[in-house]
């Protein structure tokens, strides 16, 4: 059985950025409401014991595991999405080297992350990742999608649902994405 990960910051630390509101409702109701379905539906199954990445990896594409699959990947990806926060925490010097190397700079990367959060149409996810060879790219997933099923490693990832900024910005994806981006990735 799955539990809702521990925040790795107080509720209130990601102000004004992120409200503490917005964090009650998306951490504690979004991200709950998928970790409670994935434990509804692995229990009693060939899934209780699994891993979350081997969820994603043995639902992915096959119709008759889509909830599951689904619901799996938004705990993945929302596990992510907290964890891609920083205070003050940045990459390490390998991946500045990396970024450096693929996208010549921070604030070209940070640019490159924004417009693909800005154009995906509907709900999904933009995430920083790393391909064969150590090659660095930008990917958007739509829904609860990961780039684990893509062959890719994640390294960060900004959530681009309603859900993670409607309650502050609106219908302003774009300034929501703009701050985040800039403020609270770790990049």
């Amino acid at each position: 059985m799955f539990e809702l990960m521990k925040l790795p910051f107080k509720d209130n630390a990601l102000a004004p950025v992120v409200s503490a509101e917005t964090i009650g409702f998306h951490y504690a109701k979004h991200h709950q409401a998928y970790v409670d379905k994935v434990n509804e539906l692995i229990a009693g199954t060939e899934f209780q014991d699994m891993s979350l990445e081997e969820i994603i990896e043995r639902t992915y594409d096959k119709p008759e595991y889509q909830v599951l699959y689904n619901n799996a990947g938004q705990v993945f990806n929302h596990n992510f999405y907290w964890n891609s926060i920083g205070f003050g925490e940045r990459i390490d010097a390998d991946l500045d080297a990396k970024i450096k190397e693929h996208f010549e700079t921070r604030e070209a990367l940070r640019q490159k992350i924004i417009d693909e959060a800005v154009k995906l149409f509907g709900s999904g996810w933009v995430w920083l990742v790393e391909g064969v060879g150590g090659k660095l790219s930008v990917l958007a997933t739509r829904n609860g999608d990961t780039p684990l099923v893509l062959g890719f490693k994640p390294l960060l990832n900004v959530d681009v649902w309603e859900h993670a900024y409607y309650l502050d910005y609106q219908n302003r994806r774009k300034d929501y994405v703009e701050a985040f981006v800039t403020q609270l990735l770790k990049i």
